[in-house]
C-alpha cells in the first residue's frame, strides 16, 4: 500500500493513479473525496500571505531584543505565524509546516534562504480542520497531521503546497482516534512523531485534571491519557504508553531510539507541586503514573488511598511546577557547540494559574553516555516580565536544516530562530 501511494503521488502519476488503500477507505464527505481522488474542489486560486514587515513585527523585534541567550547565540524573528504552536520541518527543505490550536496550518517558505520567511500562507485551506495542532513528517517526505479526533497524512506536501488543493488521505477517520464521546475542548492538542521503526506515534491528553476512576478502563484501553501507535496506514493500533496526564511534546533519541516526551502536571495542588516531567520510554508498556501520581513522586488526592502501580515509571528530569513543558526536540545538526549535540532542547510555555509565574523560556538537557538525563539547565529566557508580563510564550522547538533551532510562540504568533556563530 505505502508503494501505491509513493507511486501515486509522483509527478508521472498523479493523472493515472489513486492510491490502493484511499480506495479502502470509507469515503470522506466534501472536499477530502475529491482531493483523495485527485480531484480539484474549485475553492481557492490564491491563497492570502500573512504580512511579514510593519508594527507588529517591529515589536516583536523589540522584545527579542531582551533574549538572554548563551555567548555566541543570537535570536531573531523567522516568521509572523498567527497561533503557531507545533513545527515540521521539510525534509526537503522547501517548507516549514506549523499547526495551531484552531482551524488553520500554515506554511512557511524561504525563498532566498536567507533564514528569514518570505511567504507564510495557509496550507491546504479547502480543508476544514479541527485543532490540527500535531504535524510530523516522515523521512520520506509524508506529512502527518493529527488533529482533535482525526488523522490526516499529505504524501507530497512539499511539492502541493503552493495551491490550494493538496494530495491528502486519512490515517484515522473523523471520530475515531477517541471515542467521540471523550471529546473534549481541554487537552486536546495532539502531538505526532514517525518513529525509527516508521510507526506513527500520537499523543493523547486525558481531558480532565484527574480523571474519575469510571474512566480507567476505556482510557486505558484507547490510549487516552497515554501515547499511541499505529502502522502509516491506520492500522495495528496499539497502546505504546500510558499513565501520562497530558503530553504536548516527544521525540526519539536517534542513538537508542527510546522516545521522550514531556508531560504537564496535575493542578490546584499548589505553587511549587507537583513538579513537570521530562520522561524517557525506551520500550512500549511502560506506566509512568498518572492518575495515581500527580507529576514525579506527588500522589494525587484523589487517588492517594489507592495501591499505585508497583511498575510507575518517574521522570528523568523534575522541571518547575507549573511551568507548562510543552515541546521538545533533539538537536541533530552541527551548527551549535559540541555541548548541545544530541541534547534535548524543550520549551516551557509559562504558568497559568501559579501565583508568581515560571517558565515562558527554553531549557536544555544534557543527556549521559548511558541515554539518560544528566543536567538541565535554562537555555532561553526573557518573554515573561519580572510583574509576570508575558511577551511570548514558547510552544515547540524544531531544528533547521541549516542547524538552527526554531521557536513557536502562540501569544505574539511568531516562529523565531536561535543561531550560534563561532
Amino acid at each position: 500500500m505505502k508503494a501505491a501511494l509513493k507511486a501515486a503521488v509522483s509527478v508521472a502519476a498523479l493523472c493515472f493513479a489513486v492510491p490502493a488503500w484511499a480506495q479502502d477507505l470509507p469515503n470522506p464527505p466534501g472536499n477530502l473525496e475529491k482531493l483523495g481522488n485527485f480531484r480539484t474542489t474549485g475553492e481557492m486560486t490564491d491563497i492570502p500571505t500573512i504580512p511579514q514587515t510593519g508594527p507588529k513585527a517591529e515589536a516583536i523585534k523589540k522584545t527579542l531584543s531582551q533574549i538572554k541567550l548563551p555567548q555566541g547565540f543570537k535570536i531573531s524573528l523567522y516568521a509572523i505565524v498567527p497561533d503557531a504552536r507545533h513545527m515540521a520541518v521539510g525534509p526537503q527543505g522547501v517548507a516549514l509546516f506549523v499547526g495551531t490550536r484552531k482551524t488553520k496550518v500554515y506554511a512557511v517558505t524561504d525563498r532566498d534562504k536567507d533564514r528569514v520567511a518570505d511567504e507564510v500562507k495557509q496550507f491546504a485551506p479547502s480543508i476544514g480542520f479541527s485543532v490540527p495542532n500535531g504535524v510530523c513528517f516522515s523521512k520520506d517526505g509524508f506529512l502527518f497531521i493529527a488533529e482533535q479526533n482525526r488523522v490526516l497524512v499529505f504524501p507530497a506536501a512539499e511539492f502541493f503546497y503552493e495551491g490550494a488543493d493538496v494530495a491528502a488521505f486519512q490515517v484515522v477517520k473523523g471520530g475515531e482516534l477517541i471515542p467521540k464521546e471523550e471529546e473534549s475542548y481541554n487537552h486536546t492538542a495532539r502531538v505526532c512523531r514517525v518513529g525509527p521503526d516508521d510507526k506513527l506515534y500520537i499523543t493523547l491528553g486525558q481531558p480532565f485534571n484527574v480523571f474519575a476512576p469510571e474512566k480507567m478502563e476505556l482510557y486505558k484501553e484507547a490510549g487516552i491519557g497515554g501515547i499511541v501507535r499505529m502502522d502509516r496506514e491506520g492500522k495495528n493500533r496499539e497502546v505504546f504508553a500510558w499513565g501520562i496526564r497530558n503530553s504536548v511534546g516527544m521525540d526519539f533519541n536517534p542513538k537508542d531510539k527510546s522516545l521522550w516526551f514531556t508531560d504537564n502536571q496535575v493542578d490546584g495542588m499548589g505553587d511549587d507541586i507537583p513538579p513537570g516531567e521530562l520522561n524517557r520510554a525506551d520500550k512500549p508498556g511502560l506506566n509512568f503514573g498518572f492518575p495515581y501520581y500527580g507529576g514525579g513522586k506527588t500522589r494525587t488526592t484523589e487517588y492517594k488511598d489507592q495501591q499505585a502501580p508497583a511498575n510507575a515509571v518517574f521522570p528523568q528530569v523534575e522541571m518547575d511546577a507549573h511551568a507548562a513543558d510543552l515541546g521538545m526536540t533533539f538537536y541533530n545538526g552541527t551548527q551549535f557547540p559540541a555541548k548541545y549535540r544530541g541534547g534535548i532542547f524543550s520549551a516551557q510555555h509559562g504558568s497559568w494559574n501559579r501565583t508568581n509565574p515560571v517558565g515562558a523560556r527554553i531549557m536544555f538537557t544534557s543527556l549521559k553516555p548511558d541515554g539518560t538525563a544528566d543536567k538541565t539547565e535554562v537555555f532561553a529566557d526573557g518573554w515573561k516580565t519580572k510583574d509576570g508580563e508575558y511577551l511570548g510564550r514558547p510552544v515547540d522547538v524544531a531544528v533547521l536544516i541549516d542547524g538552527s533551532l526554531l521557536v513557536s510562540d502562540d501569544l505574539a504568533g511568531a516562529i523565531y530562530r536561535i543561531s550560534y556563530q563561532r
